[in-house]
């Protein structure tokens, strides 16, 4: 604890005399001044002791006394020390009435007491308190490293809410609660997490003190990790503002977390390098490779049915520059996945491939549940990332179906082909089964394909433009009964051998044979295309 005027009033060399303000003698003292001037506001900065012997003071006059007093509670002076028998044999009646009336301690020094020996008593009282704090810290560092050494972050957090007096809670990249010590801080630590996103919006290292759930405690949150967005969060909740002592702790647990958190960059970039390896062994039909190369790493991953994810950013590699806002496009999805399988225990590949990701991903895991959850976010409008001035960055991504290791070039593929149609159809993300298992016409719609449709039927709709004929309703009841003429002709209303005639007129005007396949398949896509009713 910091010197109080108490602690100075029973200190035994000083033979202080408490004259007024005997309430208030438990308030602490920051620093012991003197100083003689009828003014000396200007020169306080609060929680000082000030000394005088009114040498430059009418002591004696109440009016004077009472604006001296006001103005030195003002600035914050906590105490006022008057040496007797230097200008006063005592203490004036006028100053002690003064000190009473405004609640301001005031302190009889005897003669035989320097300024300078209660000056010296403040000074070591600070650096003696200052001394327990700085050992308390490093107790307290050598307690968190041991716990978060021995037990994880679980153990860390308890060490740390013993030490502050409080509790403590660990947010992971996505804002969700991760631990939480003691465990009954779970509900308060959950009711914080829009706090807690407000804060990752920040660039790291970023903090914030807000007042707890039902203003129960003082909260103070903290972004944990080295990179320009935090990986996490840790929240400390108590009952008051810390002290120096749990402030060290605070922050040699903020520095333990983000060590535990944030993996080092070179070994993160040594398990890309064997994550691209393990997924480029895959792609080339070696999967006793991968599953070698990937040891415990990916190995339980490559054992049960996965999938594959590739994403990359709506904007398009060939389109422009890859930009930072393509780059948090991509970052964000990466922690949103991590993330989630970190909380499941799941193992998950991730592959950097220039402007595109690559993922593999358990199969019904919670990986690929948040990719999902984070690309309808997005398609909601409720979850755009970051983007840079002049960029609208946003994701398209391609999930293939349930593979093992043997098809997984079939699942890359797969994922590819759904990236191109949720491109295509301006969507954030498509299933490959959704393609599978629907209908080929919605990919009609493509742009390319209605120019080829226009340019086939053109010379058709240009001739029934003229009332010669309707050669174009006369394909498409044709072509819907699979060249049966009566059953055509009856849907028409003609004759079938009106209908015979028209298809050779088709014919003659197309260039094309009727009786080859994929004429009539081209020919029927090109109606669909065009008209698809």
């Amino acid at each position: 604890m910091p010197p109080t005027l108490a602690s100075l009033v029973h200190h035994s060399a000083l033979k202080l005399t408490v004259r007024a303000g005997e309430d208030r003698l438990d308030v602490p003292v920051r620093w012991a001044h003197v100083s003689e001037l009828a003014d000396p506001v200007p020169y306080m900065e609060g929680g000082e002791l000030l000394l005088i012997t009114a040498l430059k003071l009418d002591a004696e006059d109440p009016e004077a006394m009472r604006r001296y007093v006001k103005r030195l509670v003002g600035a914050g002076v906590v105490g006022l020390g008057f040496a007797v028998g230097v200008n006063y044999d005592e203490i004036p009646k006028a100053l002690v009435d003064a000190a009473e009336e405004e609640g301001l301690p005031l302190l009889e020094v005897p003669r035989r007491t320097p300024f300078l020996a209660i000056s010296k008593a403040v000074s070591a009282a600070i650096a003696a308190d200052q001394y327990r704090a700085v050992t308390a810290g490093f107790a307290a560092q050598r307690e968190l490293t041991k716990q978060a050494l021995n037990a994880g972050p679980e153990g860390l957090l308890g060490a740390l809410a013993t030490q502050v007096d409080g509790w403590a809670a660990l947010y992971d990249a996505s804002g969700a609660v991760v631990a939480t010590a003691p465990e009954w801080a779970g509900r308060r630590a959950g009711r914080l997490t829009a706090d807690v996103e407000r804060l990752r919006e920040r660039s790291a290292p970023a903090s914030s003190v807000v007042g707890g759930p039902d203003n129960e405690d003082r909260v103070e949150l903290h972004s944990l990790g080295t990179g320009r967005r935090p990986r996490a969060a840790l929240a400390v909740g108590t009952a008051a503002a810390l002290g120096t002592a749990e402030r060290y702790a605070v922050h040699s647990a903020i520095a333990l977390l983000t060590l535990t958190t944030e993996r080092s960059r070179s070994l993160h970039a040594a398990e890309q390098r064997v994550g691209a390896a393990v997924l480029r062994m895959l792609l080339a039909g070696e999967p006793d490779h991968a599953r070698a190369v990937a040891g415990d790493l990916y190995g339980g991953l490559l054992d049960a049915p996965f999938r594959m994810i590739v994403a990359e950013s709506a904007s398009g590699t060939a389109a422009r520059a890859h930009t930072e806002a393509d780059a948090d496009a991509l970052g964000e999805i990466v922690e949103a996945v991590e993330s989630a399988a970190a909380r499941a225990g799941e193992a998950v590949l991730v592959v950097p491939e220039g402007e595109r990701l690559v993922v593999l991903a358990a199969d019904g895991g919670a990986a690929v549940a948040a990719c999902a959850a984070y690309a309808a976010a997005l398609e909601a409008g409720r979850a755009v990332p970051e983007q840079a001035a002049g960029d609208e960055a946003e994701l398209v991504v391609g999930l293939s179906a349930p593979v093992g290791p043997i098809a997984a070039a079939a699942a890359y593929k797969q994922a590819e082909q759904a990236l191109s149609v949720a491109r295509r159809r301006g969507r954030v993300l498509v299933e490959h089964e959704q393609l599978a298992t629907g209908s080929v016409l919605p990919l009609l719609a493509d742009d390319a394909v209605k120019a080829f449709a226009d340019g086939l039927l053109r010379a058709l709709h240009e001739h029934d433009a003229t009332g010669r004929g309707d050669l174009v309703a006369s394909l498409r009841a044709w072509l819907s009964r699979h060249g049966q003429w009566d059953a055509a002709a009856a849907d028409l209303g003609v004759h079938r051998h009106t209908l015979r005639y028209r298809m050779r007129r088709v014919e003659e005007i197309l260039g094309r044979s009727l009786d080859d396949p994929d004429v009539r398949m081209e020919l029927w896509l090109a109606l669909k295309a065009t008209s698809p009713e």
